[in-house]
This record gives structure tokens, C-alpha cells and sequence, in this order.
């Protein structure tokens, strides 16, 4: 299974924001999505970095309330790990799992197509081996 059937099921819709908006804009922006991300972009959709619940709440910690004011490029994560609609889900969920993050662009020929989380992929592979046992289960019984 790849990452292009999540998509498939899913959605492709990206939630962005630009790296001047404030850490509280982007708390707003990810509370009316109810999503845990979303992708830093500058005005060509070029990625620049991702941010998560997870940097909102370091930054938090680190300078309190103060934090909220900041624009959100100085909390977010640059380096950002993405992938291809090719990628199997065992490939993402590989990566993700060793990096330790829960949100992966995917991009196809230097455009951002879409978004997947762990848990899309938790799902997904639910999915695959729930099917895979009724298969077996099916087989043995008509064995």
C-alpha cells in the first residue's frame, strides 16, 4: 500500500500558514482545523518548515505567554522530512517512527500534494491487517 492511496481516501487539502503569522494565529489556525500541524510556507508554496502542537508547547515553556507574539518561523521545525505518493505506508511509518515526528508533506515533482499522520498510516495499516487475517481466516475455512 503507498502513500497515494491515503491520499486517495483522505483528502488532499494542506493546511499552511505563512512564517510572519504569530504562534497565536497559527494556535487559532490549528484548533479551527482540529488538526496538530501545519506546513510554514512562504508565497510561492515553497515548504520552510512545519509546525506542531509539540514546538507551540516548547516555545511555551521556554518564554510563557510571551511566546504567542512571536511570529511562528522561530518556533517551527525546519527541517522537514517529506515523501512521494510511491512510498509505501511501511516506508513512512519507518521514517516517521525514527525521526519521531507525526507529520509528513508529500511531494511530487517540488509541489506539496497533500499531508499524512501517523495516524492516516496507523490506520491504513489497521486496515491492511485486519483484510489480511479475514483472507487467511476465508482460506482456512475453505482449505
Amino acid at each position: 500500500m503507498t502513500v497515494a492511496a491515503i491520499l486517495a481516501e483522505k483528502g488532499r487539502e494542506v493546511v499552511t500558514v505563512g512564517p510572519t503569522a504569530t504562534v497565536a494565529e497559527t494556535v487559532q489556525l490549528l484548533a479551527d482545523h482540529r488538526i496538530g500541524a501545519a506546513i510554514v510556507t512562504d508565497r510561492s508554496g515553497r515548504i520552510l518548515g512545519i509546525v506542531s502542537e509539540r514546538d507551540i508547547v516548547a516555545a511555551l515553556a521556554e518564554s510563557g505567554a510571551e511566546a504567542l507574539d512571536r511570529e511562528v518561523r522561530s518556533v517551527m521545525t525546519t527541517r522537514v522530512v517529506t515523501c512521494s505518493e510511491r512510498d509505501t505506508i511501511n516506508e513512512v511509518m519507518t521514517r516517521m517512527t525514527r525521526g519521531r515526528f507525526r507529520h509528513m508533506p508529500v511531494v511530487e515533482n517540488g509541489r506539496m500534494v497533500g499531508v499524512i499522520s501517523i495516524g492516516d498510516v496507523v490506520k491504513r495499516r489497521i486496515e491492511d491487517v485486519e483484510r489480511e487475517a479475514e483472507e487467511m481466516r476465508l482460506y482456512i475455512a475453505t482449505a
